[in-house]
């Protein structure tokens, strides 16, 4: 049976791959670096598989005491790229000006790079869309702690999560909104693998951001019998 749902005090989104589309910005930039520590490249699978976890959290068990090399490196490539690259899912732009319009408080909480994620929400034309824009290094840890929730608490004025969305395309998301108690919303077209989501499992799938829409559209302005 389908969880009830109670209409959403505040909805936070991740980024890459729940918003954009960062798939091949990421490989590009990572196999740049691994090709310069003197590792293989990864193809887009691996690249899906394991890459989920911020810079600061995965580089060191990758790279070992070369992790901060290996940082620049990374960080040097991808910002070389990365607004050429940034590409809107389909129908985000639509699904976050709705959300907003309907008066839907909306952040973000990511693994990129603060700066990076910022950047590009500005070159989208969304920063005023959002409370905040929280990512990688901008709180003590980065997801699937709780610590950047908190800060999204604090800035848009909730005292706690009870009714706050956190809307992810991959486990570390639904992670992140168990550890924060979160409503955890997976959103992506894509079917889950075995085991995927057998620790924290969303509260709901929903397939595309349209769905998504209608979804908080329908919890806010419920239609009237006649």
């Amino acid at each position: 049976m389908t969880e009830p749902l109670s209409p959403p005090r505040a909805v936070i989104f991740d980024w890459d791959n729940t918003l954009v589309d960062s798939w091949a910005c990421i490989q590009a930039a990572m196999n740049a670096t691994l090709t310069a520590m003197g590792h293989a490249e990864w193809d887009m699978d691996e690249v899906k598989r394991r890459v989920a976890l911020s810079l600061r959290d995965s580089f060191p068990s990758l790279f070992g005491d070369r992790w901060t090399e290996a940082r620049d490196v990374f960080y040097r490539n991808f910002a070389a790229i990365h607004l050429d690259y940034l590409c809107p899912l389909p129908g985000v732009d639509a699904m976050l000006r709705r959300l907003s319009a309907l008066g839907v408080k909306m952040a973000v909480v990511s693994n990129k790079n603060g700066r990076f994620l910022r950047e590009e929400a500005c070159h989208l034309g969304w920063d005023k869309l959002f409370e905040c824009l929280i990512g990688a290094t901008d709180a003590p840890a980065d997801k699937p702690s709780a610590a950047p929730v908190r800060l999204v608490l604090d800035a848009i004025g909730v005292t706690d999560t009870d009714g706050v969305w956190f809307v992810g395309d991959a486990a570390v998301d639904m992670e992140c909104a168990a550890n924060a108690g979160c409503v955890g919303i997976l959103m992506r077209e894509e079917s889950w693998r075995d085991g995927e989501f057998d620790l924290h499992p969303p509260h709901r799938h929903i397939l595309c951001c349209g769905d998504f829409t209608d979804l908080v559209s329908e919890l806010l302005v419920p239609i009237s019998p006649i």
